[in-house]
């Protein structure tokens, strides 16, 4: 079991693991402290391997350790009869151990050769190892043999045998020449697993001397050479010459020998097909080598289905198959195909598999009980089919004495109702021809109570929805029953989601937090009861909250990734970033915040994947995203001139790197050497994905030709110029444009164009051919042609009337296209005479409409802009006298004859004239023309004051209206009281003739406020109004009653009785306060301090203002039928006298329908510069207030 693992359980139930009386899997702890008292039987923990090579020049060591209580004692056979360690002084068996040390110094490795076998024995048992066999590697001399030289004609086969010595291991072996260097090897020539070198046929340049096969020998190091082989290849007139001359033959040699090209044969294996085993588990090495001529080139296939691909290998040119871990499907028909351009053949390898004994369930050690039963069983495999023999203590079973509790069933020991004593270790051997299995295992019977492995109070940690587990591993025999509790409670954990395992583990499937606390496991069996307590925490699980996005980043920007992360606050988290699953780059430009990624100025070599990973210790959770660099593309290269022609030329072009932005268009450029050097112009664009562009091209210039690329970024860097191409010179193919006839005399037309660019040229000696007549007068066409201008001026031209113009562009060449006709005017001059027939209509006290004549054209003489209406006032028609206002002017585009006059003064007497306007200036004024505005309302009295005011009566005064526009026909006066809650009361009337500026008002009540209103008329209405306050003063009577009850003693003891009452409580309200009472409001009032309840003053002893919601309210409540300004304030008017001095708020004002806008509460004061005292008695009221 993992104990990485984190394990987990929830409340609920108790489930109980029972385990059978047979038992077949009771494992021994390996916790030493568990160990020691224990007994067991032997078992053997380490041994030499069964086929031990050993090298001569060093000793012996034969290993065999094993494990018991109380430890092992060893002995050990040889060939199968006893080896006394103790008569040989050559030989040392270590301390407490069965490993062998054979010293052969002096002595002969040969003479402890043989088949060794290790026993380890203790009351409990006997343990035997495998047969180990001990052989000598031996590394034999190469026969001497002599070699003559090999003569082969050019193109035939040929093998170069070894025939290395038979060593123990066998060699290794390669071919080098007198140098030490490596033969070359290639399809032609390549060396055969057995070492012998094969060519499919030989060339001229296969001739040396030196052909040396070399054997190298592991276990001793040593590398033997065989004598050199000498080949000489000859081609046929060769062979020829050279056997005549030595046996005067004149006839032709090896004339039938194969050394021209053929089919390929096979030179091994031989024949069509043979046959080859391999072991399972083992190397399958298949070989062909064939010859012919051309090489031919070997392939292979399986007839019988597919090549293992995952386990084979193609090695000396595809010549041999390797098959590694063969299996039992691996046998079959293997056929290598040998070609080349003449033909084929064709070689089938059957391939048998065989298999030495394996294992397929090996036996295990038993621990049982007094009166239990186990079984023990050796079940191998292999082919063919291995036979099975027991044997206990290292004695076979049938030569063993019987027992009645042991029964033996071909691989199956069973053993029933043992006994305490009846401990042993057995042995099962598998064999067949090619090999053996040998293991042990031991029945050891004991009587143990329950022990507890897992430590106690282990901590598991498990993140939440993931599977837990929580251990209890347990040792006993019997074997201990386990059950699990979940904190205080009583009952088995026995149903979902809880899951006991056989060896006593607790696991809930998907972990909640209601699953944490503590656990307790018990072990039981009929010797004793032991518990352990664990303790499972059920953790949040780390989440990545805002993932990093995929960004593409102009090169030299800046990338940010973001990475936010939840995670569960008992845990310790860290952020690691990775590139590309690998760690970041070690560069100051990557800086790793909490939660981001930043990387500065990001380079190409910055793209690729970027992850997040955020670990704690027991998860983790990561996000990635790929960060791609752009910029501008590489420039074009490779610019190409095709399809030349007078007028048009093909470009084309190879793309630079587009730098993961793809190409939008392509733009093409040119410079005219001729006429521009150094300055490029845009000439086409072509699509991203074209690399060709179509140029129409113009006569007479010396082209060059540069192309840029434009991506997403922007445009790459030009790519090199073309080479020049030139054109032609020709006829112009286009006139000059903007061409245009005005005037800037009276008499004169400058005729005026855009000249043509050295590139619309066309060809040399541009010049510009300029035509002009009068419009609409048979006449003939005038011209003068002019160079390097692009103006030409007609002069004595009459005034303003229209011609007909056009430019045409020559060279040397020819003339350019017919030009079309433009109309222009020759130049304007001042009109000549003034609007007529001037009348005025007016239609009330502001505004007039003006009516006029136009003027001929012939007297425009000109284009007609509007005409000019000045005007002004001259004077009110009150006044005998001339009062001239600044002149006004209005401006009536185009041809008009009428127009309005706004914003004018009623009762007026105005003026005014109108003139003509066109291109050149303004014509003479028409004579001037006088209107009269008829009476308006008049504008607001100029003031109203009041004064001798009393305790029924006052004086109001006033002045007229600065504006009266027209009669004054008298003044209108109301007024009306206001209460002491800012009621209105009842409104009076009074009218007054014009030539009045005073009037007294009697019969008015005392100590009263009252409003007025006041306005002037004329016969056209009422003007605006204006508004004032005043009030009347007190009777002396009740203002002495009301200062004596003031004055008085009695009323001043109560109120000071009142203040000290007041003072009183709240200084007993401040001591408790500070005592800590122990009530509510106070804990209120620490937690939360009422801002608007302000602490005692120390300064003057008095206490913050307290105000109730009926004063508030009245001291922000309006006049009824008054109004407010949306400002909230109240501006005093000018006058020095206003009754807005007695309200609170200091200021007031009028609105101008008469309404006054002001609060009317508490107490009313004049300013004392004006030396009136209040009207208003102090009240006990007002006193409280004073004194608070």
């Amino acid at each position: 079991m993992d104990r990485k693992r984190k394990w987990v359980l929830s409340s609920g139930a108790l489930l109980v693991l029972f385990l059978g009386r047979m038992t077949t899997a009771l494992e021994v702890p390996l916790d030493p402290k568990v160990l020691e008292g224990l007994p067991q039987p032997p078992t053997i923990t380490h041994q030499s391997p069964k086929d031990f090579i050993i090298d001569p020049r060093e000793n012996i060591l034969i290993y065999c350790e094993a494990k018991g209580k109380p430890h092992p004692s060893f002995s050990w056979t040889r060939n199968g009869t006893h080896f006394d360690v103790e008569k040989d002084s050559k030989v040392l068996m270590k301390p407490s151990s069965g490993t062998l040390v054979i010293d052969i110094s002096g002595e002969k490795a040969e003479a402890y050769e043989g088949i060794y076998q290790c026993t380890a024995r203790n009351e409990h048992g006997t343990a035997v190892s495998n047969n180990i066999f001990i052989r000598q590697s031996r590394s034999p001399l190469w026969s001497k043999e002599r070699k003559e030289a090999i003569m082969v004609q050019v193109g035939v086969s040929l093998v170069l045998q070894c025939r290395p010595p038979a060593g123990l291991p066998p060699p290794i072996i390669f071919w080098m020449d007198n140098n030490f260097q490596r033969l070359p090897q290639n399809t032609r020539v390549s060396q055969a697993l057995n070492g012998d070198l094969y060519f499919s046929n030989v060339l001229l340049d296969d001739t040396r001397n030196d052909y040396i096969c070399y054997a190298r020998f592991p276990h001793t190091q040593t590398i033997q050479q065989k004598q050199p082989i000498t080949v000489k290849v000859l081609d046929m007139d060769a062979i020829n010459e050279t056997v005549a001359d030595m046996y005067n033959y004149t006839n032709n040699l090896f004339v039938d020998s194969p050394s021209g090209e053929r089919r390929p044969s096979f030179m091994a294996p031989l024949g069509q097909s043979s046959t080859q085993m391999a072991l399972r588990g083992g190397v399958l090495e298949l070989e062909c080598i064939a010859e012919g001529l051309p090489t031919p080139e070997v392939s292979w296939y399986k007839e019988s289905g597919d090549l293992p691909s995952s386990r084979m290998s193609f090695h000396n040119f595809q010549k041999t198959l390797k098959i590694a871990d063969v299996m039992e499907a691996d046998a079959g028909d293997y056929r290598c195909t040998a070609k080349n351009s003449l033909g084929s053949a064709h070689h089938t390898i059957k391939v048998n598999v065989k298999a030495a004994p394996f294992w397929i369930s090996a036996p295990r050690n038993l621990i049982l009980a007094p009166e239990e039963t186990g079984i023990l069983t050796c079940r191998v495999s292999g082919d063919p089919k291995p036979q099975i023999a027991w044997s206990v203590n290292g004695v076979p079973i049938k030569d063993s004495p019987k027992d009645t509790s042991r029964k033996v069933e071909d691989d199956t020991v069973i053993l029933s109702d043992v006994q305490t004593g009846s401990s042993a270790v057995y042995q099962c051997n598998a064999s067949n021809e090619f090999g053996y299995l040998l293991a042990n295992a031991f029945v050891n019977v004991l009587a143990e109570a329950p022990r507890v492995l897992t430590p106690p109070n282990n901590v598991y940690q498990v993140i939440t929805n993931n599977p837990a587990f929580l251990d209890c591993a347990s040792f006993g025999s019997p074997i201990p029953a386990i059950t699990w509790f979940k904190d205080s409670q009583t009952s088995i954990l026995n149903r979902d989601p809880y899951v006991i395992h056989n060896n006593g583990t607790l696991e809930i499937n998907v972990a909640q937090s209601l699953n944490s606390g503590k656990y307790t496991c018990i072990a039981s069996n009929n010797l004793g009861t032991r518990e352990n307590h664990v303790y499972l925490e059920v953790k949040e699980p780390t989440r990545i909250l805002a993932q990093p996005e995929y960004m593409v980043v102009q090169r030299n920007r800046k990338a940010v990734f973001e990475c936010k992360v939840k995670h569960d606050p008992t845990l310790i988290p860290t952020m690691n970033w990775l590139k590309d699953n690998g760690e970041l780059p070690d560069d100051e430009r990557f800086l790793v915040d909490t939660d981001s990624l930043t990387i500065n100025e990001v380079t190409e070599e910055d793209e690729g994947t970027y992850t997040c990973v955020m670990n704690t210790t027991l998860d983790q959770d990561s996000a990635s995203a790929m960060l791609t660099v752009v910029e501008e593309p590489d420039p074009p290269t490779d610019l190409e001139l095709t399809d030349q022609r007078e007028r048009s030329v093909q470009l084309t072009w190879i793309p630079g790197d587009e730098h993961n932005s793809p190409t939008q268009k392509f733009l093409v450029q040119y410079e005219d050497l001729l006429h521009q050097a150094g300055v490029w112009h845009n000439l086409t664009e072509e699509e991203g994905t074209k690399t060709t562009a179509h140029l129409d091209l113009s006569p007479y210039a010396y082209y060059s030709f540069r192309v840029l690329a434009v991506n997403h970024v922007g445009y790459s860097q030009p790519s090199r110029p073309s080479r020049q191409y030139r054109t032609n010179p020709a006829a112009p193919d286009v006139n000059p444009t903007d061409v245009h006839g005005v005037g800037t005399e009276h008499n004169n037309l400058v005729i005026s164009w855009k000249e043509l660019t050295g590139l619309q040229s066309n060809g040399p000696g541009l010049q510009y051919k300029v035509n002009w007549r009068q419009k609409d007068v048979e006449e003939d066409w005038l011209s003068e042609t002019v160079a390097n201008t692009s103006k030409y001026v007609v002069s004595g031209t009459p005034t303003f009337v229209p011609y007909e113009v056009k430019v045409q562009a020559v060279n040397d060449y020819g003339n350019g296209p017919a030009p079309e006709a433009v109309v222009g005017y020759s130049g304007e001059d001042v009109p000549m005479s003034a609007p007529e027939s001037v009348q005025v209509l007016v239609q009330n006290g502001t505004l007039a409409e003006v009516h006029w004549e136009p003027v001929l054209t012939s007297m425009v003489r000109g284009r007609l802009q509007g005409y000019k209406v000045s005007y002004w006032r001259e004077r009110s028609l009150h006044q005998a006298e001339a009062q001239q206002e600044e002149q006004q002017v209005l401006l009536f585009s185009g041809n008009r004859t009428d127009g309005r006059l706004p914003g004018l003064k009623p009762y007026s007497l105005y003026t005014l004239n109108i003139r003509v306007v066109n291109g050149k200036g303004e014509g003479p004024p028409s004579p001037n023309h006088n209107f009269e505005t008829p009476e308006g309302v008049p504008g607001p009295p100029s003031f109203l004051r009041i004064k001798n005011t009393d305790m029924d009566s006052l004086t109001l005064e006033w002045g007229p209206p600065q504006d009266n526009n027209g009669r004054l026909t008298g003044y209108t006066l109301k007024y009306q009281p206001v209460n002491s809650s800012n009621e209105l009361g009842p409104v009076e009337e009074m009218m007054f003739p014009a030539n009045e500026t005073t009037v007294i008002l009697a019969d008015l009540k005392y100590s009263t406020r009252y409003k007025f209103y006041f306005n002037a008329k004329t016969i056209k209405g009422s003007g605006p109004t204006i508004t004032e306050e005043a009030v009347t003063i007190m009777d002396e009577a009740m203002k002495s009653d009301q200062v004596d009850l003031a004055t008085q003693g009695w009323f001043i003891g109560l109120m000071c009785a009142i203040a000290l009452l007041i003072l009183v409580l709240l200084i007993i309200c401040f001591i408790k306060r500070n005592k800590g009472g122990k009530y509510p409001v106070k804990e209120k009032e620490d937690a939360h301090q009422d801002p608007e309840i302000q602490p005692m003053k120390d300064d003057d002893g008095t206490f913050g203002e307290y105000r109730s919601l009926e004063s508030d309210t009245e001291d922000h409540k309006p006049l009824k039928g008054s109004r407010t300004p949306s400002n909230g304030t109240v501006k005093r008017d000018d006058s020095d006298d206003s009754l807005v001095d007695y309200g609170e708020g200091g200021d007031g004002q009028f609105n101008e329908d008469g309404s006054f806008i002001g609060q009317y509460s508490g107490k009313k004061e004049k300013d004392t510069h004006e030396g009136n005292e209040s009207s208003e008695a102090p009240s006990p009221v007002n006193a409280m207030n004073s004194f608070v």
